[in-house]
């Protein structure tokens, strides 16, 4: 008993305990975030419940709890509200408390009531899976004493820290504060790293939170999602059925003005336009922003970083606080092209913001735009409403 029911090398050991703790990432990003969370797919009852079952073995986590307090995530972003942001309440907490975040927040009935809804609540879940949610890794204790002995409780142990430290702290800690952005959400999201794997494809957050009910996280030809490549191999064993994937960003180069279909398409891949035109305004004024950079030190007690300047520049105006709005303010007196590229970021925004606006309104808004940033006499920018232009719906 003491030596288990198998002897493994020491390499051995390590290839199991990385293969049970990878089913386990891809329960939770396929079943738990996918599926449940988001309705991004439906997956076969056998597959579905293996997932809840493994879940259950490997985390003791309830479907409706991890649901619900992944949506309101999403819902309150960066706010007093978010059960887990970094931005509020710091990197060092979320990363090694945020499975206790987890926990407070699941306790909380409010929560369930309001973001838990739609998710399994049959016999199995009310008697086994959330009445007993402990008994479940202590099963797994015992099988992996009885399969391996006691390096058994050194395997358990590791799986057990596996999911608090990589999905509750990695990627709600560090997915929204290091990284790069392909896409301006509204909120601090990152994609960590763009191969999707130690992590099942959740590494490329902020691609998620651009398109929350998209079943592939992946966007760029260069990014890959191991998520993805399991739910399209259960796709062709009619295991999984994909309900929705983010739209491909497609062009008409031959476009010269504004149509309906350039509307809908800007709307729809809104974040990536305002991604692109951040990228054009940091391109562009690369140096002036390095210039006002020493301007500003005549202002303020704090050196302002060109870092903190490009994200003021790259945010909507209402999400400033009052002294950001202050700073930026004095700042952009320095710089004309800075405040055409700044009030045209803001105007280009309000065009998906007008939510009582009726399309044909929207498409003069959006034809106007391009007509007044074209005339602008700013190279970058003139481009940038030309490449606008020819955005189409896939």
């Amino acid at each position: 008993m003491l030596d288990g029911l198998f002897q493994l090398p020491w390499w051995g050991y390590v290839v199991v305990v990385l293969a049970m703790t990878h089913i386990t990432i891809a329960a939770v990003t396929i079943y738990l975030h996918r599926c449940q969370a988001h309705h991004a797919l439906d997956l076969h009852p056998m597959v579905s419940h293996f997932f809840r079952f493994w879940l259950w073995l490997t985390t003791g986590m309830q479907t409706r709890q991890w649901a619900a307090v992944h949506r309101k995530h999403h819902a309150r972003c960066e706010t007093a509200e978010d059960p887990h942001s970094p931005q509020v309440l710091g990197l060092q907490k979320v990363l090694l408390e945020g499975a206790e975040l987890f926990r407070l927040e699941a306790a909380r009935q409010e929560t369930l009531d309001k973001y838990g809804k739609g998710t399994p609540d049959d016999w199995l879940e009310r008697n086994l899976y959330s009445r007993y949610p402990s008994a479940g890794v202590g099963l797994m204790l015992v099988a992996d004493v009885v399969l391996f002995g006691l390096i058994g409780i050194t395997l358990w142990a590791v799986q057990m820290i596996w999911i608090p430290f990589f999905a509750a702290g990695v990627i709600n800690g560090v997915g929204h504060y290091w990284g790069y952005r392909n896409f301006e959400a509204a909120d601090a999201s990152r994609n960590i790293m763009p191969w999707g794997i130690l992590i099942g494809g959740e590494e490329l957050h902020n691609n998620h939170h651009a398109y929350a009910s998209s079943a592939r996280l992946s966007s760029k030809w260069y990014e890959f999602d191991i998520g993805w490549m399991y739910i399209r191999i259960m796709q062709f064993l009619h295991l999984a059925k994909v309900k929705k994937v983010a739209p491909r960003i497609r062009f008409d180069w031959a476009k010269t003005s504004c149509d309906l279909d350039t509307l809908q398409a800007v709307i729809v891949h809104r974040f990536d336009v305002m991604g692109k035109y951040g990228q054009m305004l940091k391109a562009s004024c690369k140096e002036e922003l390095s210039r006002l950079q020493q301007a500003y030190l005549q202002y303020g007690n704090e050196p302002l970083m060109p870092e903190r300047l490009r994200r003021w520049l790259a945010q909507d105006a209402k999400d400033l606080q009052d002294q950001e709005k202050q700073a930026l303010s004095t700042v952009l007196q320095h710089s004309r092209n800075l405040q055409v590229l700044y009030q045209f970021r803001q105007e280009l925004a309000a065009v998906w913001a007008r939510s009582n606006a009726s399309q044909e309104q929207l498409l003069r808004m959006l034809e106007d735009w391009c007509r007044r940033a074209e005339a602008s006499g700013i190279e970058a920018l003139q481009e940038f409403s030309r490449r606008l232009r020819c955005y189409k719906m896939a």
